[in-house]
């Protein structure tokens, strides 16, 4: 008979160096939000029950993600110390691996070669060797070298037998630690090592969700917008560019979820050299709770017109398994200009399905793409 295995996802965090308005893991990567891909990536037969560690503000949301794969989402804590140990108490497998939801290009091989590790050696810890030369360094100074053929970067998943985790972790108490292996380490062993993936790389700064996006910011007054949001509102439409289309369920959003028009807020704000939309309407303002995106758009049509300029031309491309968008194109196309001041010919919406693959094939949620061109007045 074999181990159950058990898997603990951590999402539970604000990823704040990553400089978006929200948890980064919900940030769009190559047209879902980066958690999606971490989830995926564990919907495979040798795991046996996944546990999603979320903060209480993106509980609903996650919730969402983690719907149609099955997966529980518990509440964590304030440290990612405390939110292992709470997704601890709902473990049931005798193996569990335990991963950083920001770690999202894990391959199949390396979650296999970890269970295989706490099989053979009661633990598996996913690193990889340095080879450049490590130094320690305080006050801009070198102050300690380290042998770097002893040296590691420790990345997860990160593997132990449960029983021995779960004493390590109430051995703890509430001492705060970085990763795993540290806790096992203090009061169960050294944990054992084995190769980590150079691709496995953890998303921590915004840059780090730019990995081979074809567009490049050098484009005089062009801009580019993406957003994502996933369905689960309880409501029987949705809002696209302004309009109301009929649909089986809602977007959720601290807005109205009018997916469309954020992306297209942020191309514009982002041909005229401006920030994005998250610093112009915080989802930490109450203000903004169910906010028209409409209007959001007019202070942003403002903000450009400060500068002297308006929109000369706006492509929106929308990424929607459902509801149908067809009967609504020149409904869209005419509100948006009605919205930005643009002509009606300057204005191209279309929407496209995903061929049923990925986040958005799955009918998870709707991504759109736009890109916007400003002139001068």
């Amino acid at each position: 008979m074999k181990d159950k295995v058990s898997v603990i996802i951590c999402a539970a965090g604000k990823g704040e160096r990553a400089g978006f308005d929200k948890n980064k893991l919900l940030a769009p990567l190559y047209g879902a939000p980066a958690l999606w891909h971490t989830l995926k990536k564990f919907n495979i037969h040798e795991v046996d029950e996944v546990i999603v560690a979320a903060s209480e503000y993106d509980l609903e949301e996650i919730s969402a993600l983690c719907k149609p794969l099955n997966y529980r989402v518990v509440k964590g804590g304030a440290t990612r110390t405390e939110s292992v140990r709470k997704a601890l108490d709902e473990v049931t497998g005798e193996i569990v691996l335990i991963h950083d939801g920001a770690r999202p290009f894990v391959s199949h091989e390396l979650i296999l070669n970890c269970i295989d590790g706490v099989k053979k050696f009661g633990s598996a810890v996913a690193a990889i060797k340095l080879t450049d030369t490590a130094v320690c360094g305080q006050l801009g100074y070198i102050t300690d070298r380290l042998d770097r053929d002893t040296t590691f970067r420790v990345q997860t998943p990160q593997g132990f037998l449960t029983e021995d985790i779960r004493r390590a972790y109430a051995l703890a108490g509430d001492k705060v630690y970085t990763d795993d292996s540290a806790v096992y380490g203090e009061f169960i062993e050294p944990a054992r090592l084995i190769d980590g993936e150079e691709s496995n790389i953890k998303l921590t700064y915004k840059s780090d969700f730019n990995r081979e996006l074809p567009f490049t910011a050098a484009c005089g007054l062009t801009g580019f917008g993406v957003d994502i949001h996933a369905f689960g509102k309880k409501q029987n439409y949705i809002k696209l560019c302004g309009v109301e289309i009929p649909c089986d369920t809602g977007l959720i959003a601290h807005s109205d979820g009018d997916v469309a028009l954020h992306a297209v807020m942020d191309a514009i704000l982002s041909a005229a050299g401006l920030k994005d939309i998250g610093h112009y309407f915080p989802d930490s303002d109450p203000a903004f709770k169910g906010a028209d995106s409409a209007e959001l758009l007019k202070k942003v049509i403002g903000l450009i017109s400060d500068k002297g300029l308006k929109v000369n031309n706006l492509s929106v491309a929308v990424q929607a398994e459902k509801p149908r968008l067809s009967p609504y194109i020149d409904k869209t196309v005419a509100r948006l200009a009605e919205l930005t001041g643009a002509d009606c010919g300057k204005i191209s919406v279309t929407a496209g399905t995903c061929e049923g693959l990925g986040f958005v094939g799955e009918g998870l949620g709707i991504c759109v793409h736009a890109v916007a061109t400003l002139k001068e007045v």
